[in-house]
């Protein structure tokens, strides 16, 4: 569905990818996962071709994303949705006004009640039924995470875009989000692409996971080919992940 072939980017003298190389399958999870400064926001934005790379190719079905003109990459997005780290909701709007926010400026739509009864839907499938009217601030940090990943899936894309879902939340919320994920992708039968540091959560959500360590994808596989991995930077990742789980 995704294929990305070499890709290479650097801000002034400062490689962030240095040959990056993944398949990305339709229908499955899969996580990118690293430590701090590895490069997974920047790898994010060249699968909906916000950043151009210095060199390598990105594929979307038989688009080249990273060879696409301005309108080409604007039908591209249409299949995206993305899901931002803290939610990245308008304080000035409503719920109801952040979830159809893409809906008038992506997809056009401009009928109030066909707008209302998408954006309760998504809210009814979230667990979020009948708080169209609050204001972000209102939401407790679970709550805000979740109206974002209304707002990312109420076009109906083909691909949703997961940016560090779990951050700054407590474990307990955590695993909202993580099954929140798997729902998206199970029941909507959407392909996934997480991008995390926290390798607990991805060995439990993912069919696919790539290991990005300077630059480049260090290890990939399923959660068992990574947790059999050798590669000692992935092994001393999820060692000391696990650790802090015990402790």
């Amino acid at each position: 569905m995704i294929r990305v072939e070499n890709l290479h980017k650097s801000f002034g003298s400062t490689e962030i990818l240095r040959g990056v190389s993944l398949d990305i399958e339709e229908g499955q999870i899969t996580t990118i996962i690293g430590q701090s400064g590895t490069g997974k926001s920047v790898f994010f934005k060249h699968l909906i071709g916000i950043l151009k790379p210095d060199q390598g190719r990105i594929w979307f079905h038989d688009t080249e994303v990273t060879a696409a003109d301005t309108p080409t990459l604007v039908e591209v997005r249409t299949h995206f949705g993305y899901a931002f780290q803290g939610a990245a909701l308008f304080d000035s709007m409503s719920v109801a006004e952040n979830i159809a926010f893409p809906l008038r400026e992506v997809l056009g739509v401009t009928d109030r009640k066909d707008t209302a009864r998408r954006v309760g839907e998504m809210l009814d499938w979230i667990g979020l039924p009948g708080i169209e009217k609050k204001r972000p601030a209102e939401l407790s940090g679970g709550m805000r995470k979740r109206v974002g990943v209304a707002r990312a899936l109420v076009t109906k894309p083909d691909v949703l875009l997961f940016d560090e879902p779990t951050t700054g939340l407590d474990p307990v919320l955590g695993e909202t989000i993580n099954d929140l994920v798997v729902r998206v992708n199970k029941e909507l039968e959407l392909t996934c692409v997480v991008i995390t540091h926290d390798i607990q959560a991805s060995f439990r959500i993912s069919d696919k996971i790539a290991f990005l360590h300077e630059g480049l994808v260090a290890v990939e596989g399923t959660p068992k080919e990574v947790a059999r991995s050798t590669h000692p930077i992935v092994r001393k990742f999820i060692e000391n992940s696990f650790n802090e789980l015990e402790v």
